[in-house]
């Protein structure tokens, strides 16, 4: 599927806002950036369809959240435990996401356990035979657990609908991939399932959805899952407070020269379809959104998670239970 002009703007618009949220985010403790990643979170989880589920990677997860319609706010209100947010102070709302958005979270609080679940939607979606896809993502680093092989193999075997997208910067905390993986590539490791792989340039937003929309046709048609491997690196810390130490400074100054929002922002202008300052403008909203959103959210009362009983502790309100 070939992305049209307001397709493109709106990948643009949505792809400003995550580099926004991450930048911005990055001031809070111990917070997961991915400043770098975005063209993955955005190019992986823009075209789903309404009925659709995803699973994503911690790294980008409040931005696949709010694209299928989590209020910004409240995402931000979960990431401090506050009362106002989706999960009422309970968990960090950056890894159990709102589930009546279709999003499904780390809820277990391991590593690869989002895809694991995905990989039981799409099989819940075969049975009902609705037609629908799943997408999941994950670092390249949980692509060497057990859960990982388990996945796909079930996939493959029973030939389920679901696109496994590996969010491969590069580094799984400070560990190089080149050290942890043997075969250089993730998506070679879908041979062995008898799946496609494919390799996509992760900081061209514009080619990573190209190639996850390829991947839901076929899991849409009945032909199963897809690994896709989107190369991009992690220019913010793995967390709140790593200066990135083990990255080589020319490595970092390569990829910097990559960035995913200058690039799309260089097609947009090279092709006519926005100006500079039309631009500017998108980018000057979406910073003023999250920076409203983040101040709104500190001023929210903290939860009092002693009015929480054993029901509360993973299931959404009562009204969001109704609307689910």
């Amino acid at each position: 599927m070939k992305p049209d002009e307001n397709l493109k703007v709106a990948l643009y618009q949505n792809l400003v806002k995550a580099r926004e949220l991450e930048e911005q985010m990055t001031k809070l403790a111990g917070f997961h950036a991915g400043v770098g990643e975005e063209a993955v979170v955005v190019g992986a989880f823009f075209g789903l369809k309404d009925g659709e589920y995803c699973a994503p990677h911690y790294r980008g997860a409040l931005t696949a959240a709010h694209m299928r319609g989590a209020d910004l706010h409240r995402l931000i209100a979960s990431v401090m435990g506050k009362a106002t947010s989706y999960t009422r102070g309970r968990v960090r709302g950056d890894i159990c996401l709102p589930f009546q958005f279709r999003t499904l979270g780390m809820f277990s609080g391991v590593l690869g356990n989002p895809m694991n679940i995905a990989t039981g939607m799409a099989l819940a979606s075969k049975q009902r035979g609705d037609g629908t896809a799943v997408v999941t993502s994950f670092g390249e680093g949980t692509s060497n657990i057990g859960g990982f092989h388990e996945a796909l193999n079930l996939a493959a075997c029973l030939s389920l609908p679901i696109v496994y997208v590996c969010q491969n910067n590069g580094y799984a905390m400070s560990t190089r991939s080149d050290y942890s993986i043997k075969t250089g590539s993730v998506a070679d490791r879908a041979v062995g399932y008898g799946i496609p792989g494919i390799e996509v340039d992760g900081n061209d937003v514009i080619a990573v959805f190209e190639a996850v929309q390829t991947a839901l046709e076929r899991a849409r048609a009945g032909q199963g899952p897809t690994l896709i491997d989107a190369r991009t690196y992690r220019l913010s810390g793995h967390y709140t407070g790593d200066n990135n130490h083990y990255q080589p400074s020319e490595e970092r100054e390569a990829w910097i020269a990559r960035d995913p929002v200058a690039r799309l922002r260089a097609d947009l202008a090279a092709s006519g379809i926005m100006d500079e300052a039309r631009m500017d403008e998108i980018r000057s909203a979406a910073h003023a959104e999250v920076a409203a959103a983040i101040a709104a959210a500190q001023a929210d009362p903290e939860a009092d998670l002693s009015a929480l009983g054993p029901d509360d502790l993973y299931c959404p309100d009562d009204a969001e239970r109704a609307s689910a």
